[in-house]
């Protein structure tokens, strides 16, 4: 029974993080993008090596070299081929990790709305103790004035009493 409550608890949050992820266009942006290198990198795979033998051979070498899976089935022979190749192999590695930066910012997001929360009351807790140390200190230098006031009335005090 408490498995099923976890595993109920997982698919809930799994729905509220693919919902807070999709909220974000950069990743919509991220995944255009990603598609669209894959099917202009395939067509020119296709174009440049000649073991490429259709459009659809070359979309899937630059799939799997852009993902590094790389099953080994179609891969480019010629130099222009492998160039192209290495390109995808330096794209895929900045696409996932901007994928990851990605969902590390939305989970990030998620805890700062907590952490402001946190923030906030900690500020008002500042204010209010600053708030009673202006108090304080204002009835400090209050009771020093009237310290003062009496120290200069015992000592003029004091100097009468010696003359009479």
């Amino acid at each position: 029974m408490r498995l099923l409550a976890e595993c109920h608890t997982a698919l809930l949050w799994g729905n509220s993080l693919k919902a807070d992820l999709f909220k974000s266009k950069k990743l919509g942006y991220l995944v255009l993008l990603a598609v669209m290198v894959t099917l202009a990198a395939g067509l020119m795979l296709f174009l440049v090596d000649p073991n490429i033998q259709s459009p659809m051979d070359g979309i899937w070498s630059a799939w799997v070299t852009m993902t590094h899976v790389g099953f080994g089935d179609v891969v480019p022979v010629s130099f222009l081929g492998r160039l192209l190749a290495a390109g995808l192999i330096l794209f895929g590695l900045v696409f996932f990790s901007l994928f990851t930066a990605l969902v590390s910012v939305v989970l990030i997001g998620r805890n700062m709305d907590a952490l402001g929360l946190g923030v906030r009351r900690i500020e008002q807790e500042t204010g209010d103790i600053q708030t009673g140390e202006e108090r304080i200190l204002a009835e400090l230098a209050r009771l020093h004035e009237r310290m003062a006031l009496l120290e200069q009335q015992l000592s003029s005090g004091a100097d009468q009493s010696q003359f009479k």
